[in-house]
């Protein structure tokens, strides 16, 4: 894995310079994330009840965020929809393929999250897959996408469902846990649920935070 990929997770950020100039120089953070970053050990890895405790103390938005989740994987890579114990907080517009769909897909209009099809509207949406794969969009057998009962399917995605997807070249997950006011048994059995489906032993490296706020690495029991 590259050393640009891994600075993803990492909390210190170089901020590229697009005139030769002008010398490069890093990202001044301001005075609440100062305080928030001084309460974590960047070098050391949290049980996941303290690492949660701190990413609730740490938070420096001013609104309900979500909880960011990242991993670096050993190898391999992964596509699932999760149906996850509790709520992530993240609410998806999920549509079922029709004739409507087709037509607004022929005026490059994309006004969903997650598109479901009965196996007889593949063909139909066979001609837009360069458009709805890049996106994730296209449905596919392997994460419940298309399905004989595509009104049934939709009821999934809605609700605590959660599609969690590595990066296309790189063994890097970016998803959530849930959102920061949610209590912390919630967004633990999240955690838990998302890195069990992930493997455990198959995690290198798990990181959480708050939005705006410092990255914790966790340790993924």
């Amino acid at each position: 894995m590259s050393k640009t990929k891994t600075k993803i997770i990492d909390d210190s950020i170089a901020v590229k310079s697009h005139t030769s100039a002008i010398p490069k120089t890093e990202k001044v953070r301001g005075k609440k994330y100062q305080e928030a970053k001084s309460k974590v050990d960047a070098e050391k890895s949290y049980p996941l009840p303290e690492a949660l405790q701190l990413v609730k103390v740490t938070s420096c938005a001013k609104f309900s965020g979500p909880v960011q989740l990242h991993l670096v994987l050993i190898k391999g890579s992964i596509n699932k929809v999760l149906d996850l114990p509790y709520a992530s907080g993240k609410t998806k517009k999920v549509e079922v393929a029709s004739d409507e769909t087709i037509t607004k897909l022929q005026s490059s209009k994309i006004n969903f999250d997650v598109l479901i099809a009965h196996p007889s509207m593949m063909s139909k949406l066979v001609p837009f897959a360069k458009v709805l794969g890049p996106r994730g969009l296209m449905p596919n057998p392997k994460n419940g996408t298309i399905s004989d009962n595509p009104e049934e399917a939709a009821k999934k995605f809605g609700g605590n469902s959660l599609q969690v997807k590595s990066e296309a070249k790189a063994p890097l997950v970016h998803t959530i846990i849930g959102k920061i006011d949610q209590p912390e048994k919630e967004l633990e059995e999240n955690f838990k649920f998302i890195t069990d489906v992930v493997g455990a032993r198959n995690i290198q490296k798990a990181v959480i935070a708050a939005t705006m706020g410092p990255a914790i690495k966790v340790i993924v029991a």
